[in-house]
């Protein structure tokens, strides 16, 4: 909770960079804050015809991050992301040994390996896409943050249809 206030708190005197940086960052704090205090069970409980579930989430979430960040950004090679982009809906395929805990952390290295890979670039420097053409680094956050925001606003139904927490802070009922 305190971390997304801070981070909130970041943007409101800052430069078009802190900005984009401190409301993907908040939205990115939403999305754990989410899974805090679930169970294994209720994380994998799919709520929704698709296979959205809030465990799903922070895998997707991640390799999202790893995808834009990583591959898009650095042009690192996707496979030795751990990517497969020839099947889109595998990122939301959980693998036997993952745990809320283990997803949260990996979560966690990824966006701090997008940060790391962000700080190398300007917001203004482009890079190619293989759809897009070229992309830039503002274009890549507030992607990220629609991205972010969009599955921040997911996780907040299935976690109300979860255990009726409710709010930005998951408070209980």
């Amino acid at each position: 909770m305190d971390a997304l206030r801070r981070v909130m708190a970041a943007a409101p005197e800052g430069g078009e960079r802190e900005v984009l940086e401190s409301f993907l960052d908040a939205f990115r704090a939403a999305v754990e804050d989410k899974a805090a205090g679930l169970s294994e069970e209720d994380a994998r409980r799919r709520l929704v015809p698709s296979r959205t579930t809030l465990a799903g989430l922070l895998r997707h979430l991640a390799l999202v991050e790893r995808n834009w960040f990583g591959s898009v950004l650095q042009g690192r090679p996707a496979h030795e992301l751990g990517l497969d982009l020839s099947d889109p809906d595998s990122t939301w395929e959980l693998r036997p040994g993952d745990t809320v805990a283990s997803l949260v952390e990996d979560y966690r290295r990824a966006c701090a390996s997008s940060r790391e890979a962000a700080a190398r670039f300007a917001l203004e420097d482009a890079v190619p896409h293989p759809e897009l053409g070229r992309v830039t680094l503002r274009w890549i956050y507030v992607h990220m943050i629609e991205e972010t925001a969009r599955h921040a606003g997911h996780a907040d139904i299935l976690r109300e249809q979860t255990d009726g927490a409710t709010g930005r802070f998951s408070e209980a009922p």
